[in-house]
């Protein structure tokens, strides 16, 4: 299973209190989200609204992808959501 993140678009969820995004295994997509929390243990001076929390995404994108990709390797879900422990 070999997940890639072409597509740079991102989208804050307040209701969910997360930053959403997707990747791709092959033909297939992948949503993955990313909780505040887990966006406050990786820069806890970020501002904690939908600003700041996008961009501290864009900022650590690298690191998140990777641990994402770590997730996916794991097994097959409908939603992979990135949690502050995963950090």
């Amino acid at each position: 299973m070999s997940i890639n993140f072409p597509n740079a678009s991102r989208n804050y969820d307040a209701k969910r209190q997360c930053i959403r995004f997707l990747g791709h295994d092959d033909m297939h997509e992948v949503s993955f989200a990313v909780s505040e929390d887990a966006l406050v243990r990786i820069n806890p001076g970020n501002q904690r609204d939908e600003e700041g929390f996008l961009d501290t995404f864009d900022f650590h994108r690298e690191r998140i992808l990777m641990v994402a990709s770590r997730l996916y390797s794991r097994g097959r879900k409908g939603l992979y959501t990135l949690q502050a422990s995963d950090f």
